[in-house]
């Protein structure tokens, strides 16, 4: 492939990558029709893998795949016949040169494209259904790999995207942002399906790889998106300064057999400084509208982590308080047990165990691996190794995660005498 072949292509798949979502939500507004949107987006980006290489890559990218995806839809609805007022809204659009991909205001294409994400985490429809659809239309993925990353066969990914689209269709789900006393509970909704698809990927759940990292990218990429579409929601930038503080550890998480190493133990040199800087400035201006929520908090926990220079310089009481924070606008026992181990830390780990022991005896936790491997490392500090042994193989048990099972049988061999 010659030089100018290869810019070429490298430009349609940076083109891709950002303007996927903008090119379907563009077509889905004016045509209604999701899965057409999708093949007229394809086979514009298939169009410039050819003319790209000929004719150079054209000054607005977004603008010209736009157009190009217009003019499919407009050839194949004339066919048709049968969608006159959709194909004389499609022939209105404006054409590359008047059409900045970037442009805000009534219509422009970022509105599009909020449009398109509060559709598609729409209450009406399954968490599943959602997380699904939000990668499908948005970021492009196909239905092969949204299933190798969820770890179902395609049929039933397939089966899963096609019902969506029919529940959108026959419920008459609206294409829109929700009206301003409706946002803030639809919010909450888009948020979430944004964080689950970033710890899914951060923390996989199952498989061979502890993080999946073509998830986290997608999640970052989306949470990016809305937090530049919604200035003034202080939780989409919390949550984006979130991800980024997580992810800025991504490579320190694992070693180079890709077993799981504790936070720590992490070489915090190979963190990175630049990710660690923006998810701090975010949280920074997030936090001075003065409308702290759930995202922030786990943000302002994620820095105080990730500015420790050392594992020893941890502000644990800190951390502790602000999971005690956090217990109060978002309440789950999940909260309940990080909080545990941050006054473990803070307070020593008898003061954690207790927190523990009474969060088994309420049973919210019953089947999280994570409760009995927290018992057995609380355990193991007090020296008590019979105990923690048991609560190793209870853990081991119930994860089906690869790495986590190899920490986990590692820590049972080191109490066990066998380490």
């Amino acid at each position: 492939m010659s030089t100018v072949g290869a810019e070429a292509e490298a430009a349609v798949a940076d083109a891709f990558r950002q303007e996927w979502g903008r090119v379907v939500a563009t077509l889905i507004r004016v045509t209604g029709d999701w899965d057409l949107a999708e093949e007229c987006a394809q086979d514009a980006f298939a169009r410039a893998l050819e003319c790209w290489p000929r004719d150079g890559v054209p000054r607005r990218p977004g603008a010209w795949l736009t157009t190009t995806a217009r003019n499919r839809a407009v050839d194949r609805l004339r066919r048709t016949a049968t969608e006159a007022v959709r194909l004389r809204e499609l022939a209105a659009l404006p054409g590359p040169e008047a059409q900045d991909s970037g442009a805000g205001g009534p219509g422009g294409v970022p509105d599009d494209r909020l449009r398109l994400i509060f559709t598609c985490c729409h209450p009406a429809l399954s968490t599943e259904a959602r997380v699904a659809l939000t990668l499908r239309t948005l970021t492009g993925l196909t239905t092969a790999e949204i299933a190798r990353a969820f770890l179902v066969p395609e049929p039933t990914m397939a089966k899963r995207l096609v019902r969506a689209k029919q529940r959108i269709r026959n419920a008459g789900i609206p294409y829109r942002v929700p009206p301003a006393e409706l946002l803030p509970q639809r919010t909450a909704a888009v948020l979430a399906v944004l964080y689950l698809l970033f710890n899914e990927g951060y923390s996989a759940t199952a498989g061979a790889d502890l993080v999946r990292r073509g998830l986290c990218a997608e999640a970052i990429r989306l949470a990016r998106c809305l937090a530049g579409l919604m200035p003034e929601q202080p939780e989409a930038a919390g949550l984006l300064a979130l991800m980024l503080l997580h992810d800025a550890r991504r490579a320190a998480r694992t070693d180079d057999a890709g077993d799981l190493v504790p936070l720590e133990d992490q070489d915090r040199g190979r963190w990175d400084a630049g990710g660690i800087a923006e998810g701090v400035g975010l949280l920074d201006a997030a936090l001075q509208q003065g409308r702290p929520g759930p995202y922030q908090v786990q943000a302002a926990i994620a820095a105080c982590h990730a500015t420790a220079a050392r594992a020893a310089d941890t502000d644990w009481p800190q951390i502790a308080a602000l999971y005690g924070r956090l217990a109060v606008l978002a309440p789950s026992p999940v909260v309940e047990l990080n909080r545990a181990v941050a006054v473990a830390m803070a307070d020593g780990p008898a003061a954690g165990l207790a927190l523990v022991g009474s969060l088994e005896a309420s049973g919210a936790l019953s089947g999280y691996h994570l409760l009995p491997a927290t018992r057995a490392d609380l355990l193991r500090r007090l020296g008590r190794a019979g105990e923690a042994a048991d609560a190793y193989r209870e853990a081991l048990a119930l994860t089906a995660a690869e790495a986590e099972r190899r920490h986990l049988q590692r820590r049972l061999d080191e109490v066990s005498g066998r380490g």
